[in-house]
């Protein structure tokens, strides 16, 4: 057995690698609506959020007694620019060197340490369960929108009369 949400976090990033095949730095950087992200700051997002605030959580969870677990704002993130202007490719590879290495201290994690509990300043308890099982979610959730982009951007264009019987909304 191993913790919860590992073997989601383990195949993330090859999902995403086959999901992103065919797709140009140019459409990358295309956004479907001015407050949506682009290919390209999702996956900026993604490298920042793994070490930033998953990887950081989950360290404080396993190591401290009843660590503070600050928020991560990724709407103040957003507004500092922190996701625009990066190269999908450098963010994917810093992305995928980051899990690997965040996948092997979650292994090295006793099963007992998803018990481990800390504070949060607006949910209160949490414990280091919680947390893996938010970051399979929120990967997920980024697979489901990268899927999302890669329908609009080379698919639906190329589909002729039958855009009709589909609705996107990327």
């Amino acid at each position: 057995m191993t913790l919860p949400g590992i073997q989601q976090l383990e195949t993330t990033p090859e999902m995403l690698r086959l999901l992103l095949q065919g797709v140009t730095a140019q459409q990358t950087e295309w956004k479907p609506a001015p407050d949506r992200w682009s290919l390209s700051e999702i996956l900026a997002h993604l490298s920042h959020v793994d070490g930033h605030y998953f990887r950081a959580a989950a360290d404080a969870l396993a190591t401290q007694k009843d660590p503070e677990i600050q928020p991560y704002n990724q709407n103040a993130f957003v507004a500092q620019g922190q996701y625009s202007h990066r190269e999908p490719e450098d963010s994917f590879d810093h992305f995928e060197e980051q899990r690997e290495d965040n996948i092997a201290f979650l292994n090295g994690l006793p099963l007992p340490a998803a018990d481990r509990t800390g504070r949060h300043p607006e949910l209160g308890t949490i414990t280091l369960g919680h947390i893996l099982n938010e970051w399979a979610f929120h990967d997920l959730g980024h697979i489901r929108q990268i899927a999302e982009l890669v329908q609009a951007i080379r698919y639906y264009q190329e589909m002729g009369p039958f855009t009709a019987q589909y609705k996107i909304n990327p």
